[in-house]
Parts: C-alpha cells; sequence; structure tokens
C-alpha cells in the first residue's frame, strides 16, 4: 500500500468528520473534495487547492445564474458545461473542473441556488480542500536515500560504459551489447524526476538544487558518451594511441565516483595531445581512419570532461 493511499484515507475522514461536526449538508461530499486534493508534492497540494476553489466559486456564480434565471433542466447542466469548462481552460485553473462540477451539481440535486446552499457547498470545498492540503503540507516522505541510490547506480554504470570502451581500444574483437545505455537512461530520468519532487516539496526557499544540477549534468554527459561510442565503434584496428585513450577511459571509470573534479584525466588528455604530435604519420589508409576517429575520441572525452567540471565541486589543488 502506497503513502499517498494512506493520506487520501486519512484525510477524507477527517474531512468527513469535520463537515459532519459543522453541520454541513452531505459531508460524504467533503470527503470526495479530499480525494481530489491530495497530491504528490507540497507546492502541488496547495497550487491545486487554490485552482479548485477559484474554479468552485466561479462554477457556483455561474450555476446559481443559470439555475434563477431558467430553472432546474437538465439542459442546463449541458449549458453550464460548455460555458464553464472553455472558460476554466482560458483561465488555465482547469484542474478545478471536477469540483467545479460537482458544487454545481450539488445545487442542481438540491433545486436550489439560494445563499444557504451556496454558503454549504463553500463549506464543504473548505472542508474538503483544506483538510488534504494540510495532510500534504505536514508530511511528505522523504526521497533523498532514493535519489541516492539513483546516484550510485548512475555512477556504477556509467564506469562499466567507460570499462567496456577500454576494453574495445585494447581488443577491437571485444563485443559489447551496450545494455548499460538503457539502464542509465532510465536511472537518470527517474532520479531528475525525485530530484524535481524533493525541490516542490520545500516550501522555504525552493530547497537545494543541488540533485536537479546533477541529474541535468549525467543527462548531458550521456549524450556525449553515445557520440564516443559512436566514434570507438570506428576503431577496428588495435593501435598504440587506442591503447593510451584506454588507459584515460579506465582512470574515467574511477574518477566518475567521485564527488569532486581533480582535473587528472584532463591533464592526461591534453598530454596525450603532445604524444600523438610526436608519433609517425599513419602508413595505410585504414590506420588513418582509426587513428582521425581515437583523435575526435579526445575532443569528446574533454568535452564529456568539461561539463564535469563546471558542474562538479573542485578540490582547491584541481584550480
Amino acid at each position: 500500500m502506497g503513502f499517498r493511499v494512506l493520506k487520501t484515507a486519512l484525510a477524507v475522514v477527517i474531512a468527513m468528520y469535520l463537515a459532519h461536526i459543522f453541520g454541513v449538508k452531505t459531508p460524504a461530499a467533503a470527503g470526495l473534495l479530499a480525494i481530489l486534493g491530495i497530491e504528490v508534492t507540497k507546492k502541488k497540494g496547495i497550487q491545486s487547492a487554490l485552482h479548485r476553489i477559484a474554479a468552485s466559486l466561479l462554477a457556483l456564480l455561474i450555476g446559481c445564474l443559470l439555475f434563477q434565471v431558467v430553472g432546474f433542466h437538465v439542459w442546463v447542466v449541458g449549458v453550464f458545461l460548455l460555458i464553464v469548462f472553455p472558460l476554466l481552460h482560458r483561465l488555465r485553473i482547469t484542474e478545478g473542473a471536477v469540483t467545479g462540477a460537482v458544487v454545481m451539481l450539488h445545487l442542481f440535486a438540491y433545486e436550489d441556488a439560494g445563499w444557504r446552499s451556496v454558503l454549504n457547498e463553500m463549506s464543504l470545498l473548505l472542508v474538503g480542500l483544506g483538510t488534504a492540503t494540510l495532510i500534504n503540507i505536514a508530511y511528505m516522505p522523504k526521497a533523498d536515500k532514493k535519489i541516492v541510490r539513483h546516484k550510485q547506480r548512475i555512477e556504477t554504470l556509467f564506469s562499466d560504459i567507460f570499462v567496456n570502451m577500454a576494453k574495445h581500444l585494447r581488443d577491437n574483437t571485444v563485443i559489447w551489447d551496450g545494455k548499460e545505455l538503457l539502464e542509465v537512461s532510465e536511472e537518470i530520468e527517474q532520479g531528475a524526476a525525485l530530484a524535481k519532487r524533493s525541490m516542490e516539496n520545500r516550501l522555504i526557499f525552493g530547497g537545494d538544487p543541488y540533485w536537479r544540477v546533477y541529474f541535468f549534468m549525467r543527462g548531458e554527459q550521456l549524450e556525449s558518451i553515445h557520440r564516443m561510442i559512436d566514434l570507438v565503434a570506428q576503431v577496428y584496428q588495435t593501435l598504440p594511441q587506442g591503447e593510451l585513450v584506454a588507459g584515460i577511459l579506465e582512470d574515467i571509470s574511477h574518477s566518475v565516483k567521485e564527488d569532486y573534479y581533480t582535473g587528472e584525466s584532463e591533464k592526461d588528455l591534453k598530454g596525450l595531445d603532445d604524444r600523438y604530435k610526436m608519433m609517425p604519420l599513419p602508413e595505410s589508409r585504414a590506420e588513418f581512419e582509426v587513428r582521425a576517429a581515437i583523435f575526435q575520441l579526445n575532443r569528446e572525452l574533454m568535452h564529456y570532461l568539461s561539463i564535469a567540471k563546471k558542474q562538479k565541486k573542485q578540490r582547491p589543488e584541481a584550480g
């Protein structure tokens, strides 16, 4: 049973009891409104409640006018929907369409659009949506542990990907199925969603943006990794240049799990560029193509590291 189900059940019971205590007509409707008011985050709950109340008040106003002018006929309900729903869409408060329809249909069922009935519906709104909002604010489960698990899994998968690329550069007969790419993409998406939800549960100052920045960084790096893999696939010969890059890839497979950017791999890549200039030119077209792919791989690795350099914390000695 999910935590949201428990919150919903609690909100329904409290709302119905309060409606009964306050003498509100049809207290069961307060429970229905409480169900509609339960949301996944605190900010979403408050925003949703405000939208629903605004939409319901508008629906009560238009409903009262229609019923008092035309009368309580079934076709009037259809006219009401044709007027109110497009208006709510234009005002961007469509979340309140259902609650607005509920309070209007109550008036239709009572066949009374007087101030007492309107006051009763407003009381239902305050009790039902108010109870749900207070329960939303009172407690939301923290997602920090889940976020950390996603972070650790992403770093493990990134590490595996770099190790597999290094293996291919050392031995081009090695075949890798690339399943880690699909899994890490899902991990990044899920982690980013949890990070967003965690921020929306912080009502004061909006929360720490670290996690959203972290998963955004990993998403950018994954795009870079995809380009690296395309380049590695073009290496169909085992060359000394490829073995040198493989060593750097293995170093990155370890540093990817560190919270700080050390800059060591960046220095190694720059040093590797200098070594390339001292090496003899390719002796065949095939060697030229492979070395060109390795050279482009160096450039892509620098881009990957530049993303980490911008987003990760840096140790004082990293510059």
